[in-house]
């Protein structure tokens, strides 16, 4: 008998490569993982994994279950899910990824409305960046994602639904003082000193990349995680970043610019398609696609002072 436990590290390897990843990702030591897998060749009488060199891979058998064992995955979470609501009212837990300024403006007032009307739906939500967040839809770690493909080099493929979202822009955020009319060109602000996203996020990626086609390396003033923090750094007159217009919160005295020419993101939601429908998953779907996606607000963003951001 397939143990779903098996499956699912067999499909994560798939997806993540190396047993240590694997493991990394399950919470496991790399050994765990590879006895697990031991067992499932084991059950299935079938050998699964090749080693080459340190590294192991999948056998062609392997990568036929591993990618079957998704779909058997989905099927039993949805059974499951089916045996407890036994009936129209849609109930039980569903998973939502989503990147940092999506959670606190489309996540959030998504998960407050279901709270109000569907109290039996739970939803856990998980800051991922979009290059994190496919492989945990395709593995299972996440039910639903909204992520912005634009910036993302990983080929989505024919086993994920895409739903449009929204247009966000990506703007340049001064100090309230520094208020122009207009585009800017990034190349007015070489000799400024810059606030970035921690190394390796998209944000980080794509203003190192739009500084360098501006003709100049940003002087980097600091790396937050957390955009409150890169707008209370920008707010003080330390730094300029480049932001997504969602990201902007209204309480921090800073002012946007446009960009010239202008860079956009598509914000989409992401399901698996091999998934058999899920009634709260289809229910938080829709109710994200609901929620009001704030104006890009380009002048100053004046208001009262915000507390101290902690946290991501």
């Amino acid at each position: 008998m397939l143990n779903p436990y098996r499956l699912r590290l067999l499909s994560q390897l798939d997806i993540l490569g190396t047993v240590r990843a694997v493991a990394e990702a399950a919470n496991l030591s790399a050994s765990t993982v590879s006895q697990q897998l031991a067992v499932l060749e084991t059950e299935t009488r079938t050998s699964l994994l090749e080693r080459t060199g340190r590294r192991v891979r999948l056998t062609p058998a392997g990568l036929i279950l591993a990618r079957r064992a998704r779909a058997i995955l989905d099927h039993i979470d949805s059974v499951e899910a089916e045996l407890r609501s036994l009936g129209d009212e849609p109930t039980g837990l569903v998973r939502v990824g989503a990147f940092q300024s999506a959670i606190h403006t489309l996540a959030v007032p998504a998960v407050v409305e279901l709270a109000r009307t569907h109290p039996h739906v739970d939803v856990e939500l998980l800051e991922l960046e979009p290059h994190d967040s496919i492989p945990a839809l395709r593995v299972g770690d996440a039910d639903l994602i909204i992520s912005t493909p634009d910036f993302v080099e990983l080929p989505l493929g024919p086993d994920i639904d895409v739903v449009p979202l929204a247009t966000d822009s990506i703007v340049l955020v001064v100090p309230a003082d520094q208020a122009g009319r207009g585009p800017t060109d990034l190349a007015a602000h070489a000799g400024d000193s810059w606030a970035f996203d921690i190394p390796q996020s998209y944000m980080a990626n794509l203003t190192t990349r739009l500084c360098r086609q501006a003709g100049f390396e940003p002087k980097v003033a600091c790396r937050f995680s957390n955009y409150l923090m890169t707008l209370q750094h920008v707010e003080a007159g330390l730094s300029v970043a480049l932001l997504p217009a969602l990201a902007v919160d209204p309480r921090y005295r800073v002012a946007t610019r446009e960009l010239s020419p202008a860079i956009t993101r598509t914000i989409t939601a992401m399901t698996r398609r091999g998934a058999r429908p899920r009634a709260a998953v289809n229910l938080v779907l829709d109710t994200i696609r609901r929620q009001p996606v704030p104006a890009t607000i380009t002048g100053t963003a004046a208001g009262t002072r915000a507390p101290s951001a902690r946290g991501r």
